[in-house]
């Protein structure tokens, strides 16, 4: 497992336009879907969370799937991610349609993201996150 930086998950947690993160699955034709995901947040130091309500976009993501998170906000290249302050995280998906990692899903999004919802007919994903990398391919390291 790779850890998400702590210094990177108030940003990630905070993330919205236009610094919202996109969420790259592949669907059952084999074909890459991209979609930009609001509603992620980090829910541990190795494990990013996100509410799937879409239709279209990843909302065929299957226990097992591998996801690639992939996060950037410009600011940071002065600090954090000097290149193109970007990174990227590779993992495993958890679906979670009901029970409590899905209500604490739920708590943790944004509000803004919870009122695109406002009957809770999304589900919880959690990525089990095996990578974490820069734009170069460079581990993450502790930031």
């Amino acid at each position: 497992m790779a850890k998400i930086p702590t210094a990177l998950q108030p940003h990630i947690n905070d993330a919205l336009w236009p610094d919202t993160p996109l969420v790259g699955t592949v669907d059952g034709d084999g074909y890459p879907r991209i979609s930009l995901r609001g509603s992620t947040c980090v829910f541990d130091d190795e494990t990013l969370a996100f509410w799937e309500r879409s239709r279209g976009g990843v909302s065929d993501i299957a226990d097992g799937d591998r996801i690639m998170v992939f996060y950037q906000k410009a600011e940071l290249r002065e600090s954090l991610l000097p290149f193109a302050g970007v990174a990227r995280f590779f993992g495993t998906a958890k679906v979670y349609k009901e029970g409590p990692i899905r209500d604490q899903v739920w708590d943790r999004i944004l509000q803004v993201e919870r009122e695109r919802d406002p009957d809770r007919n999304g589900f919880a994903v959690l990525v089990s996150v095996e990578r974490a990398e820069d734009l170069r391919g460079s581990p993450l390291g502790n930031l």
